[in-house]
């Protein structure tokens, strides 16, 4: 079964650095199946079987780099929903933000109405929270309170690399 898995926190301001090379290896020391990664921040594209596959690759980083890293693994079709089901329609799809929750979230709409400059959005569908800012991700007060929004830990990624994601997999033919 093709799946995606996202590292949270990683290669981000110098802190918890993971070649992409070790990181595909590490996988395939797993028994992960044709993996590729997309991006320095934490995206593989693989196939394998069974449960546990995020837990295993947390304890396979933690045994080689030292540190600990949350790791999501969504199945083809949770990747597919992220990108078709996206309430926003940006001009830029650097500006929208999905954020892949790690547990039930509660978001905090009174924090979204403190903080929100104009054009901003929020959305949450089930495990994924989307944040809209058309000023710009890097520029909002939102993005940098995104996980206190949302209510759960979460990784986020833009919708261009959600899209990528998805292009990988529809190349391998994903179920």
């Amino acid at each position: 079964m093709r799946r995606v898995a996202l590292l949270r926190g990683i290669n981000v301001g110098g802190a918890k650095k993971i070649p992409m090379a070790a990181l595909k290896e590490a996988a395939v020391n797993l028994g992960w199946r044709n993996v590729q990664s997309y991006i320095a921040s934490g995206n593989l594209v693989f196939e394998a079987d069974g449960d546990g596959l995020a837990e295993a690759l947390e304890v396979a980083i933690a045994h080689r780099f030292g540190f600990d890293v949350p790791v999501l693994v969504l199945e083809a079709a949770e990747m597919r929903a992220a990108r078709d089901d996206c309430p926003f329609a940006p001009a830029d799809d650097r500006h929208v933000h999905a954020a892949f929750l790690f547990a039930d979230a509660a978001p905090d709409m009174d924090l979204f109405d403190k903080w929100k400059a104009p054009g901003d959005g929020f959305a949450q569908q089930g495990r994924v929270a989307w944040l809209h800012c058309p000023g710009g991700f890097g520029r909002s007060k939102l993005a940098e309170r995104f996980e206190k929004l949302a209510g759960a830990p979460l990784t986020a990624r833009n919708l261009a690399t959600v899209g990528k994601l998805n292009d990988m997999l529809d190349a391998a033919g994903a179920e």
